[in-house]
């Protein structure tokens, strides 16, 4: 299987089957984006344990249980959205070191639906802006060419998509 061409359903699919081990897949967007983000600055900070839950995954289907709809499919989070254990800084310096104890709404339901987080992606300072120039950890670069923005607010969110980091 293609992960680099690869869609959602796909993956999800490919998981499910076993074609793919959840544990392959995360490996595969963890190494694009050790080898690439470093250039493009789409993350600031990496979900650690991400081989770990995707080996979870793995067991599931191992032993005959529904893994989720979307059955560890990567999903980067945009830094704004709590993520139980996982720093959320909004893209600003005065929440650095947060280390949220609960997930947001949203990250919760794809979690129980067997999505599995990459990291957060990189945003202007609390979304106020449209270039993504004005987050504390650095500007976002366009994967298509570094010279400029992704632009919006979310451009780590949009970046990440379109160099196909999660």
């Amino acid at each position: 299987m293609d992960l680099l061409k690869a869609g959602l359903k796909d993956i999800s699919s490919a998981v499910k089957t076993k074609k793919v081990s959840a544990v392959e897949v995360a490996s595969f967007f963890r190494n694009r984006v050790d080898s690439l983000d470093s250039k493009l600055n789409s993350y600031i900070s990496l979900n650690e344990s991400l081989a770990q839950d995707a080996k979870k995954i793995d067991e599931k289907i191992a032993k005959g249980e529904d893994p989720g709809v979307l059955a560890r499919v990567p999903f980067g989070i945009k830094d704004m959205f709590c993520t139980r254990g996982l720093r959320t800084t909004a893209g600003s310096k005065i929440l650095g070191n947060f280390v949220p104890p609960y997930d947001a709404t949203a990250v919760a339901r794809l979690k129980a639906a067997g999505a599995v987080v990459v990291g957060k992606l990189n945003q202007d300072e609390f979304a106020m802006g449209s270039s993504n120039e004005t987050s504390f950890f650095g500007n976002v670069k366009n994967p298509w060419n570094t010279d400029y923005v992704p632009g919006g607010s979310s451009g780590g969110s949009a970046e990440a998509q379109a160099a196909r980091l999660c």
